[in-house]
């Protein structure tokens, strides 16, 4: 049985996890977090969610270097922000300090000189920070900084947005970049309806496949280029967008975070308010490589983290930017399904396999049709198709009502949630007929309709008119993408359905074990496998029976104690690898092999100049699962909590997941899921079920020691953790820590 979600050691935590699981979070504030409002390790536990009403919707705008001369960049601009500011009905102030007006409109030398405190100030000057020190100091809500020049530069670039950052912070002024752009102040269509997108984009050119999507009738709200994220982030416009009532999805594009914590929260708040996120994040062929003495820290690398910090929180994770924009697309429009069941339905025998092939091996579940709905299927479908899942049709009829029919028996199947129509290329009339009754059907039922419409020329009537005409069936032009937006729109109403926020029961104080631990650290220190062992040992983690000796006669007294057969290994900091050495000996049952097992280590030792503190006399544990926990720190996420499979083959296999904390037992017992080698803990030939209870439980000590020790672990390998049969508990038979 599991202590609580997050390791905790008091007899009454259960108890405790109950009542903070009813709990509701605080309100998001805009401004800084109160003590009360932060975990254990100090980071807040509510997204500090900006009201950014004032920045898309202003009132009033101030243009900082507004020009009207022919020929000049700023000429431009400032005409494109007179006619976002007319269609939102926003006062425009050029600013200028030698020019009298600027389209017609009078001019100001600068924003105190203006007859009102604005909203919005837009800079269009090649070095903001002048500009912006002196908005810091009046009333202006929002800056935006299109200069470039800065942290994409290198370091004095960064040091100049650093300046830039810390002019803002704390003044009540938001700023919005630098090195962004005007993608903000577009023209959006106001003729769709509909749940609406809401994009993000560190680079604004990116984003443009995602805009376009109105050109096919789908809904944008909001567009934010956040440029080098000075002050305003991503996470800003997630958690913002999160509360909009007309988003109903958020797409983004992100080339690095700002701060893991943030992201966290957003994604959360989002999460929460069952809006779905979907991202291109790069950097998946970064390594994130660092020197570390632990498999752990060899085995996670940066975009790993990202990964597992966008999966806990339900953040969709795309590669392409099609896929991007066809599965937030599928994501804002859809309702929510009735069931996981796919069913394929082609003119296509080929077409259907083929399509059937590639979706199962997605993950979709494609249900077998009962025997009743096939029955009723064969009734304008021939005998000789197969109409159990995929349904062939062998040619959509055209001239009566019997393709109606068919696709509406399929969709009242209680098992089917999705109906796909893989459509390889148009086939006048039949594919035109096929596409209207699609779209009728889809017009009539609760249940998502899909179609692929696969001929590269995409000028159909069918394709421009039928299709994209509705706002119910879901159209796409390849295979792939389909079933990456099913897929993706089946997980997230799977994943919201069941979402606990873990920030709600996020340790706010630190746990009895923690002034144990403190007492054994050692900043800047690696310790040996005695210390860790305490370390994990006042976490409630189990360690076999063991003593530090520094004689042969004592060892052989502590072998009697601890019980033979023993385990002897040497003891010292800094030694990570022992069994690459041979500085362990295993199966040792009698005095003599205990006295002699203690001269070979020391001699061994003094060879490779190993200053040891001792030699551990161990109790010998029975044979389990070998898997590995540990602890790594990220840049971004802080404490990254990492299991997998475990023992000498580590690194061979690299079969590993890891969790970003906070996480809940449930996420824990998901990373095991998905290890290739998940099998092994349910027992295969002949081996016992090994005790999963046991290894989530160590999961969540582990995360609770690395939130209580926060900076000062820099590492943690627990390697083996051998995991015994079911009820019977897990060991630390090896562990290694390296403080900070």
């Amino acid at each position: 049985m599991l202590g609580s979600t997050y390791g905790t050691l008091t007899t009454d935590s259960r108890r405790a996890r109950v009542i903070a699981c009813g709990e509701q979070p605080g309100p998001a504030v805009h401004g800084r977090t109160t003590a009360d409002e932060r975990d254990v390790s100090g980071r807040p536990l509510h997204a500090d969610v900006p009201d950014l009403d004032r920045f898309f919707r202003p009132e009033s705008v101030a243009v900082v270097g507004a020009s009207d001369a022919e020929g000049r960049p700023n000429t431009g601009i400032t005409r494109q922000l007179l006619a976002w500011a007319e269609r939102v009905g926003a006062r425009l102030y050029p600013v200028h300090p030698t020019r009298e007006s600027v389209f017609g409109l009078p001019c100001f030398p600068s924003v105190p000189d203006l007859p009102e405190e604005v909203d919005l100030a837009v800079l269009l000057v090649a070095d903001p920070l002048r500009v912006v020190e002196q908005l810091a100091e009046t009333k202006v809500k929002f800056a935006v900084a299109f200069a470039s020049g800065f942290a994409e530069t290198g370091d004095a670039g960064a040091a100049a947005q650093q300046r830039l950052a810390e002019t803002v912070e704390g003044s009540g002024l938001r700023l919005l970049g630098p090195n962004t752009n005007l993608n903000a102040f577009e023209r959006f269509r106001d003729d769709l309806d509909g749940p609406a997108i809401a994009l993000i984009t560190q680079s604004g050119h990116q984003g443009r496949p995602v805009f376009s999507l109105q050109e096919l009738g789908i809904r944008l709200s909001h567009w934010a280029p956040t440029g080098n994220e000075a002050d305003l982030e991503t996470a800003d416009f997630i958690s913002y967008f999160s509360g909009r009532p007309e988003v109903g999805a958020i797409a983004a594009y992100v080339e690095g975070l700002k701060d893991g914590r943030s992201f966290l929260l957003a994604a959360d708040r989002a999460a929460r308010e069952g809006v779905p996120v979907v991202a291109v994040k790069v950097g998946r062929t970064e390594t994130g490589a660092r020197t570390a003495a632990s498999h752990t820290g060899k085995l996670t690398g940066a975009d790993s983290v990202v990964d597992a910090a966008m999966r806990q929180f339900g953040v969709i994770r795309v590669d392409g930017l099609d896929e991007l924009q066809d599965t937030a697309a599928l994501l804002a429009r859809a309702r929510p399904p009735r069931s996981d069941g796919v069913v394929v339905y082609s003119i296509s025998g080929g077409t259907g396999a083929h399509f059937s092939d590639l979706a199962t091996t997605a993950g979709l579940s494609l249900p077998t049709l009962s025997e009743a709905r096939q029955t009723e299927l064969h009734q304008w479908i021939p005998d000789y198709l197969n109409v159990a899942n995929p349904v062939d049709n062998g040619g959509h009829p055209v001239g009566d009502e019997r393709g109606r029919k068919i696709i509406d028996a399929i969709l009242a199947d209680p098992s089917v949630g999705v109906l796909i129509c893989p459509i390889t290329g148009p086939f006048p009339p039949m594919s035109d007929r096929l596409a209207h009754d699609l779209v009728d059907a889809a017009e009539r039922t609760d249940k998502l309709v899909c179609v692929v419409w696969g001929s590269p020329v995409g000028t159909e009537a069918a394709y421009r008119e039928t299709l994209l005409g509705s706002s119910r069936v879901a159209t796409f032009r390849t295979f792939a993408n389909c079933i990456t937006a099913v897929r993706a729109y089946l997980d997230h109403h799977r994943f919201t359905a069941a979402y606990r926020s873990p920030f709600d029961e996020a340790p706010r104080t630190p746990s009895p074990s923690f002034r144990k631990a403190q007492a054994l650290m050692r900043p800047g220190k690696q310790l040996s496998e005695h210390a860790a062992k305490q370390l994990l040992r006042a976490y409630g983690i189990r360690v076999p029976r063991e003593q530090l000796v520094t004689s042969a006669a004592a060892a052989v007294r502590a072998a009697s104690l601890v019980g033979y057969p023993v385990v002897m290994k040497a003891s010292a900091p800094q030694l990570a690898h022992k069994s690459e050495l041979g500085l362990i000996k295993i199966n040792l049952t009698s005095a003599s092999q205990v006295r002699d097992a203690y001269r070979e280590l020391t001699d061994i030792a003094r060879y490779e100049d190993i200053d040891l503190d001792g030699v551990l006399v161990c109790q010998m544990v029975e044979r389990g699962v070998e898997m590995v926990v540990g602890v790594t720190h990220d840049d971004l996420f802080g404490p990254a909590v990492t299991v997998g499979l475990g023992g000498v083959l580590v690194e061979v296999l690299r079969d590993t997941a890891v969790c970003v904390p906070p996480f809940g037992e449930h996420q824990a017992r998901a990373a095991l899921d998905r290890l290739r080698g998940r099998a092994l803990l349910d027992g295969v030939r002949g081996a016992p079920p090994a005790d999963i209870e046991a290894l989530v439980e160590v999961v969540l000590r582990v995360q609770r020691m690395a939130l209580e020790l926060g900076d000062d672990l820099a590492e943690l390998d627990i390697n083996p953790l051998m995991v015994l049969g079911r009820g019977q508990g897990a060991v630390a038979l090896d562990a290694l820590a390296v403080c900070r």
